[in-house]
């Protein structure tokens, strides 16, 4: 197989629950509102109050990926032609599940810094720094996500503290065997798509899994292959409805990073 993306390692990573009426899958966010305690009332009832409950609604849209082969082309060819057709249709569905996550964290508001920086230990605490101000349940470990290039992870293996064994749980230069790295906070996801990738503007992304919402209407989800006897002619095509919507801008900072240095050159 060609080299080539084709998994989805962002849909773990956000808010999925949602209600889905139509195109339309709808997120409830909810909570005090910022309400203080208080004393009973002069009355000697407690004061009642509402939560604050906000509604977010992500648009479904129609994606489709069709490959086509006629049975010349499959027997002309090496491999099951069949089978190949079926697993890169499924690749690029699976890439387009991750952009369109990335596209809805790219419309938060908070960024680190005015010019791009490289990865360093002391840019993933201000990261989380800066979300524990938000007032965003740091300590929940498995909701906490960093998402970065592959320059970036770089940059982080050479930090001492990420290689440690008193400062990580699981130990990244044993095997590539976890697909999340834990680490000063964070889920760490490598990914080779992020905006910017490999450039001196890359883009990457720290927050709450609470902060993303993402709906894939599973009902209507496809993924077929089949042969066509008056054209002979074999083909695959998977078939999704998904949207993304960023549900709380405080649970998501992004960072520029300088990714430049470990581009090859001509």
């Amino acid at each position: 197989m060609g080299f080539e993306y084709g998994m989805s390692d962002l849909r773990t990573a956000v808010t999925t629950e949602a209600v889905i009426k139509g195109n339309q899958a709808i997120f409830l966010v909810a909570d005090s509102g910022g309400a203080s305690a208080s004393n009973r009332g002069v009355n000697g009832l407690i004061p009642a109050r509402a939560d604050d409950l906000q509604q977010y609604t992500a648009t479904l849209v129609e994606w489709h990926d069709l490959v086509r082969r006629t049975s010349f082309n499959l027997f002309a060819s090496q491999g099951d032609g069949r089978r190949i057709m079926q697993k890169t249709t499924r690749n690029v569905m699976n890439r387009k599940v991750d952009l369109d996550i990335m596209s809805a964290l790219q419309t938060g508001t908070q960024f680190i810094g005015t010019s791009a920086v490289t990865m360093t230990l002391a840019l993933a605490l201000r990261a989380k720094t800066v979300l524990s101000l938000n007032q965003v349940p740091i300590n929940e470990a498995d909701n906490m996500f960093a998402v970065i290039s592959p320059a970036a992870m770089s940059f982080l293996e050479q930090v001492k503290e990420f290689n440690s064994a008193p400062f990580v749980d699981v130990k990244p230069l044993n095997a590539p065997a976890n697909r999340f790295r834990r680490w000063a906070g964070f889920n760490w996801i490598e990914h080779p798509l992020v905006p910017g990738v490999g450039t001196s503007a890359e883009t990457l992304f720290f927050y709450h899994r609470d902060a993303i919402g993402h709906a894939v209407n599973t009902g209507e989800m496809q993924a077929l292959a089949g042969y066509h006897e008056e054209q002979d002619y074999s083909w695959a095509r998977t078939t999704c409805f998904m949207g993304s919507v960023l549900l709380q801008n405080r649970g998501v900072v992004q960072c520029r990073h300088d990714g430049s240095a470990y581009v090859t050159t001509a």
